[in-house]
């Protein structure tokens, strides 16, 4: 078994084809068989089903095919860790952000990362805060940017900024204010709310909240996607509770009506996140640092 063998294998288990794995490697299709084919009778079991439409995983399979992206991505973590020792900051970097951090800052930072760092990729994937640091954790991504995290011993963590929670409803007219008074907690309890489901760290926060103060959260309905809460919210079936910046990027702010929660004021804070069990070298840190200026500078 060798990498080139892995690399192959996994090329036409993600494909589905030997004919597209071929086209997309450059590599004849009968050398590619024949590699995959090796592979097989080393490990003395089928890894794929040939069929005339092309190639499912079997079992061993698909478990090959785990074991092989990690190793895979633990190769190309070596060569960058040896680039990033050069003190040159090239590699790949993957990043970790929430849905409603994704909607406004992946275009600024696809643009500021190609002008500051033209020797390196960029990957962005996007996810709640705890499916974030599971990634992290296993090696998916180099950084990620997380709300209301726990600190852990195998996580380094970094403030970024605050960002104020809001009660936020359909925007009854044009001339009501689109900034209402602020809402209590007791207040809030009353209203019938649609939020993700839980380890959402939003929903987290607010339920913690509530529950210092003897009140529980009325969720009304449970939807993971804040475009899906928004369009809810417009059609008058309950509230949310969201920071502004997921009002902004929605596309019509102007429809909706915030109400601050508090006092005390209610807030979320954005953190970085990297691993305390791999090395920062070059690119993370740059990268890091680009991103915790953006946010500053588009949240501001």
């Amino acid at each position: 078994m060798d990498l080139k063998q892995l690399e192959y294998f996994v090329h036409v288990a993600e494909m589905g084809s030997f004919t597209r794995a071929s086209v997309y490697l450059q590599v004849a299709q009968p050398a590619l068989s024949r590699q995959v084919r090796t592979l097989e009778v080393e490990l003395r079991q089928p890894l794929l089903d040939r069929n005339g439409r092309g190639v499912t995983l079997t079992e061993a399979g698909k478990r090959l095919l785990a074991h092989a992206r990690s190793i895979l991505q633990q190769v190309e973590r070596a060569r960058d860790d040896l680039e990033d020792q050069r003190g040159a900051a090239t590699g790949r970097l993957a990043i970790a952000l929430p849905p409603s951090v994704s909607r406004t800052l992946t275009g600024p930072l696809v643009k500021a990362f190609r002008a500051q760092l033209p020797r390196a990729n960029l990957s962005v994937v996007e996810g709640l805060s705890a499916y974030a640091l599971e990634w992290l954790a296993i090696g998916r991504v180099d950084c990620a940017v997380v709300y209301n995290v726990t600190p852990s011993p195998a996580i380094d963590l970094q403030p970024l900024l605050d960002e104020p929670l809001f009660l936020v409803s359909a925007r009854p007219s044009t001339r009501a204010a689109r900034v209402g008074p602020p809402i209590t907690l007791q207040a809030l309890a009353e209203h019938e709310l649609v939020m993700p489901s839980r380890p959402h760290s939003v929903r987290m926060l607010l339920e913690t909240a509530l529950a210092g103060d003897g009140r529980r959260a009325r969720v009304a309905l449970e939807i993971e996607s804040v475009p899906a809460i928004l369009d809810l919210v417009l059609q008058g079936e309950c509230h949310a509770v969201l920071a502004e910046n997921a009002i902004r990027s929605s596309g019509q702010p102007q429809a909706f009506q915030l109400r601050p929660i508090g006092p005390p004021p209610l807030a979320a804070t954005l953190w970085m996140a990297t691993s305390a069990q791999r090395p920062r070298g070059p690119l993370i840190e740059q990268g890091t640092n680009l991103v915790q200026g953006l946010l500053k500078q588009l949240w501001r």
